[in-house]
């Protein structure tokens, strides 16, 4: 619908909110610094959107969730493009942050591989 900077504002009180109730390192609040994020790179603000990133939910997701995991892939997705959409980064800035989208589009891989099924035969 276009209600970019709306969205924006609501982002930020889910965000403040599932720290405050949950603490930083909970997933609730991750998955919801990670949908800011996704907001701030919309708007074209990405050093507020780097910010965030790399000093505030990066190091907890890779601490309380794991480097591989997905919402800490997600996160470093978002580090890529806000990085990308600033032109006072480094080339360095954004080659360290594509392995984190290496790594994500490596894991997604692996699993669409080990979940396929084979085929059952129904015949009697």
């Amino acid at each position: 619908l276009g209600r970019h900077n709306e969205a924006l504002v609501l982002q930020r009180e889910v965000y403040a909110r599932d720290v405050a109730i949950s603490g930083a390192s909970h997933q609730d609040a991750i998955l919801s610094g990670l949908n800011l994020s996704n907001s701030l790179n919309t708007l074209g603000l990405s050093d507020e959107a780097t910010l965030l990133l790399r000093d505030q939910l990066l190091p907890v997701a890779r601490q309380s969730l794991g480097p591989d995991h997905n919402l800490t892939l997600g996160l470093g997705e978002n580090l890529v493009a806000a990085l990308a959409n600033n032109p006072d980064h480094t080339r360095d800035d954004l080659r360290l942050n594509q392995r984190a989208a290496a790594a994500r589009l490596f894991l997604i891989s692996t699993q669409v591989t080990t979940c396929s099924k084979p085929r059952q035969s129904f015949r009697t």
